[in-house]
């Protein structure tokens, strides 16, 4: 299959690899036209758990990116998860399948909505995570650290779900967890709370742009605190009687280690050779994205379940303080749907068919 992937860092890279070795075609487009310079000259070189050197097709617009593409994968940070549905949106044909890599903040929600504005309708499949984890090293290189052996997913509207896991299923693989909704899958993605606890205790690290091992410096503090965060996370899953993955099996089943502590959890894939590397830079992923896009929606769903996040809300609270912004007004998709204004109710239907209703406007 020909598949256009919005994105051309770490993971979009390392999804193109992955495609190709599976025998499709990827395209890459990236939205700055920066990240896929060098591949006009140069082959995407692949190195780690894939190797793969090949070349990529480059599309140079949004629109090349949709007409040349039978289905898509938006592979970029949360932060630019708006403006790129916003260019996609007006291309995007009639029964196109979009997946988005890691899916944040009922992005499938507004997508749908931007569409059916057009009066079109397309399957769009969220994951709970992205099908590898690596990074985009000098010009075309990209070490790709893992291929997760589990990715949860769901389909919006939930009556496509079927076609959603049999698409993922055709192109990764046998690797998919269907979940029970879109609430799901946002409460399934754990990097928001792990990128927490990582990026508190490790900052001075990341302003000094040191080398440092992530998985060795989640040591037994550290580890305790993933695993305080994960309570909450769980709590408001169970309070909306949905199954998530805990903590521990996230780490299990992406990283292929023993269940224990997780600190012990990281020492085993620090010694393993895939602990990873932690953030050289203050201006972070870790931060930037996860906080507004990762933490500030757990922390909606806490309080509409009565299930306070209160380490997610402190964790937000302290880097603002550090970094002297708002982190929790930085998110598009609240904005942009309104969503604090709705009910549960409201996110529970909109989660499984992508509509969300306007709440009606009391009569005077």
């Amino acid at each position: 299959m020909r598949i256009g992937i919005a994105g051309a860092g770490s993971i979009a890279c390392g999804t193109a690899a992955l495609l190709h070795r599976n025998k499709h075609l990827p395209t890459l487009w990236s939205p700055s036209g920066k990240s896929t310079t060098a591949f006009e000259t140069k082959p995407l070189q692949a190195h780690g758990v894939i190797e793969e050197e090949f070349e990529p097709a480059i599309a140079h617009s949004a629109q090349e990116l949709v007409e040349t593409s039978d289905a898509l994968i938006i592979a970029l940070p949360a932060t630019g998860h708006k403006n790129v549905m916003d260019a996609l949106a007006p291309h995007i044909r009639e029964g196109q399948h979009v997946i988005i890599s890691s899916h944040a903040s009922f992005g499938a929600v507004y997508l749908t909505q931007a569409l059916a504005a057009r009066g079109v309708s397309v399957p769009v499949t969220a994951w709970g995570t992205t099908i590898v984890s690596g990074r985009r090293q000098e010009e075309t290189k990209v070490r790709v650290n893992t291929i997760r052996n589990r990715v949860d997913l769901c389909t919006v509207p939930e009556a496509a779900s079927d076609d959603g896991l049999a698409l993922c299923q055709s192109l990764f693989g046998d690797r998919f967890m269907p979940r029970d909704g879109l609430l799901a899958i946002t409460l399934s993605n754990l990097n928001p709370q792990n990128h927490l606890g990582i990026a508190l205790c490790n900052i001075t690290r990341m302003e000094h742009g040191e080398d440092w091992s992530q998985g060795l410096n989640v040591t037994p503090k550290v580890g305790r605190l993933l695993e305080k965060l994960d309570l909450e996370r769980l709590e408001i899953a169970r309070a909306l009687d949905l199954k998530v993955k805990t903590i521990f099996e996230h780490f299990h089943q992406s990283f292929h280690v023993p269940i224990g502590t997780i600190s012990e959890m990281n020492q085993q894939m620090h010694t393993h050779g895939y602990g990873g590397l932690g953030p050289a830079s203050a201006d972070s992923r870790y931060v930037t994205e996860d906080v507004p896009y990762g933490l500030q929606v757990t922390v909606v769903l806490g309080k509409l379940v009565d299930r306070p996040a209160t380490l997610h809300e402190s964790g937000i609270s302290l880097f603002s303080a550090m970094y002297d912004r708002e982190f929790a007004l930085e998110n598009e998709f609240l904005h942009a749907l309104e969503l604090e204004s709705f009910s549960l109710c409201d996110l529970q239907h909109a989660s499984r068919t992508g509509v969300l209703h306007r709440p009606s406007t009391p009569q005077t």
